[in-house]
């Protein structure tokens, strides 16, 4: 998705397209009609393709956008995860995840300026493959959002986080509640870096095959749209840092504003585990050292999540079937335990082996 009147790419089967034009190399993927899910082959590719230009000293930049007009990327194909998780032993996800993990702490670390153009819809692993990035542009059809907790799984790809240091209990209250944020919001949450308006992207987009990252985003770069969430900060702050989350959802039904209530009533309608496990692995994530870290943590919790019924049954309602009727098991909070939670966060075992390819492993700090 590039805005503007820019031509659309020709359509061809590969799932990520790679061009280099000047000094800049330019990533896009290329599944529209999937809303440019990340699958295993595309993460493999995204991966080959930086790996060729950080030895290219004639590639200085790296561009990713994303094909058709609805957005850069609406997260990892779920519905693998769901057969897998249903049918198989898990060991597909687990090794999709373990790849894409490491990617998202490639793009974090990589050497040359990558550019994410975050336009339309960016969720779960749209985010992974974009906020780490070192200049992340927004528009005003910019859609974010880490929406796990509504199909019983846990924000990852780094999002607990990226969303564990946005300025007080924002993060939080996006993780727990999957909510949707434009460009303002993404810019106050540290998701995004600059606003450009959707129909300068053609010319932003060319500028960056000749100009320097900083030269060609400032001739863009316009005052972003104002947020929402600066003016709910207060209630957002005092409800979500209570020490659980039934606690923080007391808070805001007692709140007595309608946002706050209505965000309760969202609440008890997500995964009781999910909501559990995901404010521990916001808080665990931090008081970890580093994005790795964080990653080894939320691969740990991803593949526990492939052995609880609600990661299946949150896909099933909400993608599959459509009925958006969730019946959860444990169905309340107050029937998830703290043991349940930790089993989340224990050691992997053989079959799910950790980042680097061994149990427990850590990487370097």
């Amino acid at each position: 998705m590039t805005g503007g009147t820019r031509p659309a790419p020709p359509r061809t089967a590969e799932p990520v397209l790679l061009r280099v034009e000047g000094h800049t190399g330019y990533l896009t993927l290329n599944r529209p009609e999937a809303l440019n899910a990340l699958n295993h082959a595309m993460v493999h590719r995204v991966d080959a393709a930086l790996t060729d230009w950080e030895h290219d000293p004639a590639v200085r930049t790296v561009v990713l956008t994303g094909a058709g007009e609805r957005g850069l990327c609406a997260g990892g194909d779920i519905r693998g995860i769901h057969d897998d998780a249903r049918d198989g032993d898990g060991a597909a996800s687990a090794a999709f995840w373990r790849d894409e993990y490491r990617l998202n702490a490639r793009i974090a670390r990589y050497p040359k300026p990558y550019v994410a153009v975050m336009d339309g819809i960016v969720m779960g692993g749209g985010v992974g493959v974009s906020a780490h990035g070192a200049v992340r542009i927004v528009t005003e059809r910019s859609l974010i959002a880490m929406p796990e907790t509504g199909i019983g799984f846990v924000p990852d790809v780094g999002g607990t986080r990226l969303l564990g240091r946005a300025p007080g209990e924002l993060g939080t209250h996006l993780a727990l509640t999957g909510a949707r944020i434009g460009a303002g919001d993404a810019l106050l949450c540290g998701l995004a870096d600059h606003y450009v308006p959707s129909t300068a992207l053609p010319a932003l987009l060319d500028d960056l095959a000749h100009a320097t990252v900083e030269d060609a985003v400032a001739r863009h770069v316009r005052p972003a749209p104002a947020g929402e969430l600066a003016e709910r900060r207060a209630w957002i702050d005092a409800c979500y840092g209570a020490g659980t989350v039934e606690e923080i959802v007391q808070r805001l039904f007692a709140h007595g504003g309608v946002d706050a209530k209505e965000t309760a009533e969202t609440l008890l309608t997500h995964s009781p585990t999910a909501l559990k496990v995901t404010l521990a692995a916001i808080r665990r994530a931090r008081r970890l050292g580093s994005l790795e870290e964080v990653l080894e943590q939320e691969y740990r919790v991803s593949c526990a999540a492939l052995g609880t019924p609600d990661l299946v049954e949150g896909i099933r309602a909400r993608i599959i079937d459509k009925d958006h009727a969730p019946r959860w098991s444990p169905a309340t909070l107050a029937e998830v335990t703290d043991t349940d939670v930790a089993r989340f966060f224990a050691p992997l075992d053989d079959r799910a082996r950790g980042l680097d390819g061994h149990p427990e492993a850590r990487r370097p700090r």
